[in-house]
């Protein structure tokens, strides 16, 4: 059975001048990709008007929530006892996020109730992630 979850959060989007902006985001975990989480953007707050979709560990997520971690284009630490930062890296910029913790916790809580930690099919998720890379080469 295919199962995706999407959790709304509210995140406080931290401007050039530390200022905060309002951003709808959505949490979504697929037990198709079991190891991996994503925040979705929708196109009004994107640079080129398009949706934007991050995608990155369920492990760093679970760590970053609970101390920094990160490297490359994602990095989260906590900021305070009820905050978590994300900070996203790409060509066009860097986006720093501040996204409520106990959202964040209880979005993790629900991914692994669908696919406990370990118990991750990596090798399909793998032959699919190869498949959809080379197609029928």
């Amino acid at each position: 059975m295919d199962i995706t979850l999407e959790q709304p959060a509210r995140a406080q989007l931290i401007t050039a001048d530390q200022r905060e902006r309002p951003v709808p985001a959505t949490l979504r975990y697929a037990c198709a990709d079991p190891l991996a989480v994503h925040v979705d953007f929708p196109s009004e707050v994107s640079l080129d008007g398009d949706d934007v979709s991050w995608t990155f560990s369920r492990a760093l997520l679970e760590e970053g929530i609970r101390r920094p971690a990160g490297a490359g284009d994602v990095h989260l630490w906590p900021c305070g006892a009820s905050r978590t930062v994300l900070e996203l890296h790409s060509p066009s910029g860097m986006a720093l996020l501040r996204f409520d913790t106990p959202a964040l916790h209880r979005f993790l809580l629900r991914t692994y109730a669908v696919v406990a930690p370990g118990q991750e099919d990596v090798a399909a998720a793998v032959d699919r992630g190869l498949s959809a890379l080379f197609g029928s080469v």
